[in-house]
């Protein structure tokens, strides 16, 4: 019989961790000078000046503390996530085309003015987990605007899924990379990931038929396209026709899509998918447990065919306890509680920077933090984090109840 009073301890940890994350958040990211939240700080609590602000980060900004809202009804944090509303409105909203700029300027004005399909995903998972919190309709209105402008121009009616950029007037690009490190692909794993994601989310607030069809097909798109059904890992890069043009194993969205997907097929109530992706999800969960997962419980970065990245990122370990917790939900295999107890412990003793606040970016494999790399920027934000612990207190809760 497993001792769950361990889980009533870790879930109390958890409940301190994420007072103390959002707390650093709410303390050091406002931007008294410009509006909004600082653009980046680097491991040391120094705010860099004129840094580039991104939408993603700014989105993801506003999902975190409406979701928090959502999570404790604290006052505070609904008003966090009014400012960021706010700020993406009034800054990053393309009042001529519609849709988000990719970034802005420290003080506001547009600096990068692309069509990021990556980055109105997340304008429509921070909308619409806004209008949750708040009621506001407008916000809701935005996440449905941002819907539209996806399935208008984005959406590959040939191949299906769905492609990577556009310029401000949703004409073509050549350079259509998310980041500098991926590759120059019109479509990814990655951008279909965080847009089944907030599908599933405005799903909860507009049950709409057709977004509902939409998630259906996305569901496809991963289940006939993305996943290696030899390896049960996803693949990364592909042509339009779903050529694919990758060999890396990325572990950390394997284990956050597994349960992202098993959640798609759950809100939209569709039995026989959620069965489907709920076997899928095990597989996917198992497979790093054996290849990703160290022997201190941690999760190592991905590979490729030549090299083992042993790096131990921040949002890996987080989506790491969301996964594990929930192939626990469909098995109640013991192995993915035990499992989950070891990487919080590694994320106590090393991913947590203890003197400065958040989690570090990344650490390596004997646990000795990066501090090159930035506390706030234009990817490191609360949103994986705070996800995950509000998803593990919640499941916690739910496991121990029963």
């Amino acid at each position: 019989m497993k001792d769950f009073s361990i889980y009533i301890r870790i879930k109390a940890e958890m409940q301190e961790e994420l007072k103390q994350m959002l707390g650093f958040w709410e303390a050091n990211a406002i931007d008294e000078a410009n509006g909004g939240f600082i653009g980046e700080m680097d491991s040391e609590g120094k705010v860099i000046d004129n840094a580039e602000k991104g939408a993603v980060l700014n989105a993801r900004l506003l999902w975190t503390f409406s979701a928090a809202y959502n999570f404790t009804r604290q006052a505070e944090y609904l008003k966090l996530a009014q400012r960021a509303y706010d700020y993406l409105i009034n800054k990053f909203w393309d009042a001529e085309n519609g849709g988000l700029f990719w970034s802005l300027n420290a003080n506001g004005t547009v600096h990068n003015s692309r069509k990021q399909a990556y980055a109105q995903g997340f304008g429509i998972y921070g909308f619409s987990e806004y209008f949750k919190a708040s009621g506001h309709q407008k916000s809701l209105d935005y996440a449905i605007r941002l819907f539209e402008l996806l399935e208008a121009h984005f959406h590959d009616s040939k191949f299906g899924g769905y492609i990577e950029a556009l310029a401000i007037n949703w004409q073509p690009l050549k350079d259509m990379r998310l980041s500098e490190k991926d590759a120059n692909e019109p479509k990814s794993m990655n951008t279909h990931l965080h847009i089944i994601e907030p599908y599933t989310n405005l799903y909860r607030v507009w049950p709409d038929v057709g977004l509902k069809e939409k998630i259906r097909d996305l569901i496809a798109v991963f289940s006939d396209k993305i996943v290696d059904k030899a390896s049960s890992h996803f693949k990364l890069f592909f042509e339009m026709d779903w050529t694919v043009k990758s060999t890396i194993v990325s572990y950390g969205h394997d284990i956050e899509g597994a349960w992202l997907l098993t959640e798609a097929a759950h809100i939209i109530e569709d039995i026989h998918l959620l069965r489907q992706m709920t076997a899928l999800a095990v597989k996917m969960v198992d497979v790093t447990m054996v290849e990703g997962f160290d022997t201190d419980g941690s999760i190592f970065y991905e590979r490729d065919a030549q090299h083992l990245d042993t790096d131990k990122h921040w949002w890996p370990q987080a989506e790491g306890m969301v996964g594990l917790l929930d192939a626990y939900q469909h098995t109640h295999n013991t192995k993915y509680l035990s499992a989950l107890e070891k990487i919080w412990r590694f994320i106590q003793k090393h991913q947590l920077d203890r003197a400065k606040g958040e989690w570090y970016w990344k650490v390596s494999q004997e646990g000795v933090p990066d501090r090159s790399l930035p506390k706030v920027g234009f990817w490191k934000c609360p949103y994986h984090n705070s996800r995950a612990l509000m998803e593990a207190i919640s499941r916690i809760n739910e496991i121990t109840n029963r």
